[in-house]
């Protein structure tokens, strides 16, 4: 007797997939991969995770740039940061995180 196959659910603190991110004036649709962790050193929760390539992004923001990054119906701040070789952004933040 075979066992059942094994369902992957997604983990609660890992998200992969459409988001919008916003500062100032602009307002524009992105895919992130983002993962949380909690830091027992200060006590916070921190998300952190990288933009896929976004021409709009890249024209309009630089390093150090506040966001706000929302997911369906949770938003969270956070703060772009370098550009890796391949034209993504690092997105980090900390506290409740957009998912």
């Amino acid at each position: 007797m075979s066992a059942p196959p094994l369902e992957v659910a997604p983990r609660a603190d890992e998200y992969d997939g459409a988001a919008r991110l916003s500062t100032g004036e602009l307002r524009i649709e992105v895919r992130v991969t983002l993962r949380s962790v909690f830091e027992p050193i200060d006590g916070h929760l921190h998300w952190y995770g990288r933009i896929a390539t976004n021409q709009t992004l890249t024209d309009s923001c630089t390093s150090g740039t506040s966001v706000a990054l929302t997911i369906g119906t949770s938003s969270a701040t956070g703060r772009i940061t370098d550009v890796d070789p391949w034209g993504r952004f690092r997105i980090s933040g900390t506290g409740r995180p957009p998912f």
